[in-house]
């Protein structure tokens, strides 16, 4: 499940294009013209006519990235669609069948068992359903689209290095409908970067090979920046009397600063030098957490706030942490409430993002500060109050 493709793909497309990210128009034409740019790039002329052959612009990838409501939920209401008993069980004993495994992971690139087994079942369901989008077309697709040419574009070219490499079938080759491929669903370059022999058979199998797709996930996080050894995330307790404008994630301090505030930790201490932030999903009366630095790094495998904070709150469940108290929260927006929240925002100047009734990282901040000007308390939290005002 993905809200948008990979932040690694944003990444790449930060650095200098080869050629403007053209989209739209007719599609022929279009193809025609990332044919001439893969030769432009030095890929054989032979094996860009092969690879581009047959491929086809498809409706149903268009209709998939529409059609995304499910992130419109609260954090709570999301998290208990996907942590279900059987999924957390399913994990815990993943976990212990392929415990050498993990090990073996930790050992090399420092990523702990829960991530990755939080990964593997909210992405595929532990590689049971891994997507049947046709990858070519879906990225092709997505490129001509004129939604995020700049995403898209370039994991073309990379599928093209794989084509070459004997790694990537343009027709037979599937997978989610963002084109990311294999049971932890990587994108081409992802691969590219970050594929690993885990079984050590010559070869790199997301799609059929547990070994190679934890492995390889194991070494993307790495290669983002996880941190060996260091906790991404904690259940707190926040003081009643605590300065809300201080939560979320534009505030940052240490863990030792954020205990002095009242802070505590449900489980075990703060980690007192890393810098934190306090994440209060669903406001002051709802969940709470802390949340250190390799929790942004998992900002880089999916962009969407709740399933980070899902995946995260997953992984500490996988590793033996208690069910979250849910506390008592105000009632939130509906989907149609959000978007006129956001269309508000935006018209006083405020950068929400696309309008799409989701309560991401952009509108978070601008409630907060919303919340600051107009006196209320400031826990990115939106109510019907709030709206009202506004």
């Amino acid at each position: 499940m993905r809200f948008l493709p990979t932040l690694t793909a944003l990444a790449l497309c930060a650095t200098p294009a080869f050629a403007d990210p053209s989209c739209g128009g007719n599609f022929s034409g279009f193809v025609a013209d990332l044919r001439q740019e893969a030769v432009d790039r030095g890929h054989d002329a032979d094996a860009a006519q092969k690879f581009f052959a047959e491929v086809r612009q498809d409706p149903a990838v268009l209709k998939a990235d529409r059609a995304q409501g499910v992130f419109q939920k609260p954090f709570t209401e999301f998290a208990q669609r996907l942590i279900s008993t059987n999924r957390l069980d399913t994990g815990i004993a993943k976990g212990e069948a392929l415990d050498s495994l993990f090990d073996r992971i930790e050992a090399e690139y420092g990523v702990s068992r829960g991530i990755l087994l939080a990964f593997w079942a909210f992405e595929t369901d532990f590689g049971g359903y891994q997507g049947d989008f046709n990858t070519l077309n879906a990225l092709v697709t997505l490129a001509h689209d004129c939604r995020r040419p700049e995403i898209f574009r370039p994991q073309i070219f990379a599928a093209l290095t794989l084509f070459e490499r004997g790694d990537f079938d343009p027709q037979s080759t599937t997978g989610a409908w963002a084109g990311e491929i294999g049971m932890v669903q990587m994108l081409p370059q992802d691969i590219i970067d970050s594929g690993t022999d885990g079984d050590g058979d010559g070869r790199v199998s997301l799609t059929t090979s547990a070994p190679d797709a934890l492995m390889s996930g194991g070494q993307m996080l790495r290669h983002l920046g996880w941190r060996a050894g260091e906790p991404w995330l904690q259940e707190v307790a926040v003081p009643a009397d605590f300065d809300w404008s201080q939560s979320g994630l534009r505030t940052t301090k240490t863990g030792a600063e954020w205990a002095e505030m009242g802070i505590t930790a449900r489980e075990e201490d703060l980690a007192p030098t890393l810098d934190a932030n306090i994440l209060l999903p669903e406001g002051r009366r709802g969940p709470a957490f802390i949340a250190y630095p390799n929790f942004r790094v998992l900002f880089e495998w999916n962009q969407s706030f709740t399933y980070v904070l899902t995946a995260a709150y997953f992984a500490t469940r996988l590793e033996g942490a208690p069910v979250m108290s849910q506390g008592n929260p105000d009632p939130g927006l509906s989907g149609g409430q959000m978007k006129q929240l956001q269309q508000k925002l935006a018209a006083q100047g405020y950068d929400v993002g696309e309008i799409d009734g989701i309560l991401g990282a952009g509108t978070r901040a601008a409630v907060q500060d919303v919340q600051e000007k107009l006196g209320l308390p400031a826990d990115a939290w939106p109510t019907q109050d709030l709206l009202n005002r506004l």
